[in-house]
């Protein structure tokens, strides 16, 4: 009875649309997706041994996405001179990781802490499907700040240890 309504259904669908019942509509990134994607900004790595790079590493297992994002950072000012990353995932996860590093640039560690996945959807036009991308790049850029503060933190403790030592 189905297989017979549905065949109804669809013969008479196909009667009045000559692109067919069943036609899947192709889904369209929006230009910056599509600019990023095809032209992404600042793409490499940085050494992660070296005490002014944070590196951020996280992933979606869902749909497997993995992003790095590394911050080089200007000691001296706290202000993120350099940003790279790799990404092995869909083009709006290409796309999110591109424009986080443009926005990180020239910014201090306390602004970049700031930016949300939702801005970064919203400059992208992502779809729902997509945000997952956005929030990995936000999660990035607090990974890669955070790997950042622990290493000189660790450095500024053996520093210290080593001036005790020193004294005594």
């Amino acid at each position: 009875m189905i297989r017979l309504v549905t065949k109804k259904v669809l013969c008479a669908a196909s009667a009045e649309a000559p692109i067919g019942p069943l036609q899947v509509l192709p889904r369209f990134y929006h230009e910056r997706v599509v600019d990023h994607y095809d032209n992404p900004r600042n793409v490499g790595s940085f050494d992660k041994n070296d005490p002014t790079v944070g590196t951020g590493l996280v992933g979606a297992p869902a749909c497997g996405d993995v992003m790095k994002l590394q911050i080089k950072v200007d000691e001296e000012t706290g202000k993120i001179v350099d940003a790279r990353f790799k990404t092995f995932g869909c083009g709006s996860a290409i796309a999110s990781s591109s424009v986080a590093t443009e926005w990180v640039k020239g910014k201090q560690m306390e602004e970049v802490l700031s930016i949300k996945n939702t801005e970064i959807a919203k400059h992208l036009s992502l779809p729902p499907v997509k945000l997952h991308c956005s929030m990995l790049a936000e999660d990035a850029i607090k990974a890669a700040v955070k790997d950042y503060e622990a290493k000189r933190a660790k450095v500024n403790g053996n520093s210290d240890l080593s001036s005790k030592a020193a004294d005594a």
